[in-house]
């Protein structure tokens, strides 16, 4: 199978997985009277997203892991399709909009620097060493 076609089935298969994800967690925060005012859906996917890829890509560095044509469907289809930081900055876009600039602030922030602590965290539990 070719490296663009690994890569569309694992971006397919990501993006099934992160609806998936995100409308669960989206349904569990909200109630009958309102729908949630943080958008946890995408946090937590983007977040769970960013340890995953920390994970891959410690394991691919310190140890090697899969060939280039997997590594290209897991790292660029699978997660590319998993995370989507478009959804992100519509979702900010939306808190903007209506005045939420507090709300919008605190999904930034904790979005990025949580992000980026867990991709550390993914890399450190695989690459550092044995």
């Amino acid at each position: 199978m070719s490296r663009l076609a690994l890569i569309a089935l694992g971006g397919a298969f990501g993006s099934v997985c992160r609806y998936q994800l995100s409308v669960w967690m989206q349904a569990a925060g909200a109630t009958a009277e309102a729908p949630p005012r943080f958008p946890i859906g995408t946090f937590v996917v983007n977040l769970l997203g960013c340890l995953v890829a920390g994970l891959l890509a410690g394991g691919i560095a310190r140890h090697g892991w899969f060939t280039p044509d997997v590594r290209a469907m897991l790292i660029v289809g699978v997660m590319g399709g998993f995370t989507t930081f478009s959804a992100f900055g519509l979702e900010t876009l939306a808190l903007l909009r209506r005045g939420d600039v507090g709300m919008a602030a605190v999904y930034v922030i904790a979005s990025v620097v949580l992000g980026v602590l867990l991709a550390a965290l993914g890399w450190w539990v695989v690459a550092r060493g044995s």
